[in-house]
């Protein structure tokens, strides 16, 4: 009912504002909207601020990331999601969120350090899902909340700090396939990864210990221990990385295939590092908690509908493998567009032009390029200060 009256800054306006990725001030976001809307060189004044913060407390939490389920369907209909051996790859991990907040009185206020939690789609570039949550949660716990989005056609990859018993039982009990790296350093972890390492074997299939019984009722999993496939794996670095898979089939699934497919896990990674780093993930538009979620829902579906863009200019412009698309320019292009794409006012003409120039954008790829990440500070400031 908020919306049914005919306002300055409807529904439709009010999603298309937040999803052009707002980096600076709310007033100059606004007028920069309304300008682009009007196809207008100059800002244009036609909402202010204070109406912008009084809409959005009526949007419900839950109508972006709805809005995003909604395009991951269509691009998945459309062919966009590829798939490794008939299964559709799903990364997950988290990472540690510092707001740019001021000290407020609001009601519910945000909390500056929160962790965020994403599936990704590597193959496509696509964040799956995105949820915030306090910096004491277990991850395995974000990750648990997060399973009913995944089924027996996806292949879930892990880093090292998921792998446990309860996890393992929980994605065999859902058939859930799944891909995850379990070597630790030192005498942590589990005994039957140290005692594969130590045999020198390239692939063994072991049994893990029972489920503790706190474990069992906790996430309502099975007791019984659970089988699984190791697989060593060799670094061009000389690193050797055991992987765990309840993916049995050797003939379909060959040891060999398994390096490539844990690499794929590292664009989570990027993803998130292209959220913080372009779309500024660490400034917001709000104060409250509500505020703040919808801006990263938000955000994460403006960098969605860059990967679009640019797979779709990919595929116009039938670009090799060794072209890659700058996904840097994209947003540049996109943004004074999405304001009418959004809207639905016709600008087929101009959608043309914008993918014909982000195909033109592109960089050579070199195969199996290692950049080693120095360990630095963080290549950019906590976002303590509005941009404007």
């Amino acid at each position: 009912m908020a919306f049914t009256r005919s306002r300055k800054l409807p529904l439709p306006a009010l999603v298309a504002l937040l999803l052009t990725g707002m980096r600076k001030s709310v007033q100059a976001e606004l007028d920069e909207f309304f300008a682009h809307l009007n196809q207008k060189a100059q800002l244009v004044r036609h909402v202010s601020a204070q109406a912008f913060a009084l809409a959005r407390a009526k949007l419900s939490a839950h109508a972006i990331p709805d809005l995003n389920d909604w395009v991951i369907r269509r691009a998945q209909h459309y062919g966009f999601v590829s798939l490794w051996n008939g299964l559709r790859l799903v990364a997950a991990d988290a990472s540690t969120i510092r707001f740019g907040l001021r000290a407020s009185d609001v009601k519910r206020a945000a909390l500056a350090d929160q962790i965020g939690f994403g599936l990704f789609l590597p193959g496509s570039e696509l964040m799956l899902a995105a949820s915030l949550h306090s910096v004491h949660e277990s991850e395995r716990q974000m990750l648990f909340e997060h399973l009913d989005r995944l089924g027996t056609g996806d292949l879930l990859l892990l880093d090292r700090g998921y792998p446990c018993r309860w996890l393992v039982a929980v994605l065999n009990q859902r058939g859930i396939p799944f891909c995850m790296r379990v070597d630790k350093s030192g005498n942590t972890g589990f005994t039957c990864v140290r005692n594969f390492l130590r045999s020198g074997l390239d692939e063994q299939i072991i049994s893990l210990n029972a489920v503790c019984a706190q474990d069992v009722l906790d996430f309502e999993c099975p007791s019984e221990p659970q089988q699984v496939r190791l697989i060593r794996h060799i670094a061009p670095s000389g690193e050797i990385r055991i992987l765990m898979t309840n993916l049995f089939d050797a003939v379909k699934f060959p040891a060999s295939q398994f390096a490539d497919l844990y690499h794929h896990r590292w664009r989570i990674e990027e993803a998130f590092k292209r959220l913080k780093h372009r779309l500024n993930l660490e400034h917001v538009s709000g104060l409250s908690q509500h505020a703040v979620a919808q801006d990263v829902a938000a955000k994460v579906l403006c960098d969605n509908l860059q990967a679009l863009t640019s797979l779709t200019a990919r595929q116009d412009a039938q670009l090799s493998t060794k072209k890659r698309i700058n996904h840097a320019y994209v947003f540049t292009a996109l943004k004074p567009l999405l304001p009418a794409l959004l809207i639905g006012k016709k600008a087929v003409k101009l959608m043309r032009n914008v993918l014909k120039l982000v195909a033109k954008q592109t960089y050579r790829h070199v195969e199996n390029l290692a950049k080693p990440r120095k360990s630095r500070p963080k290549p950019h400031k906590h976002m303590t200060q509005k941009n404007c």
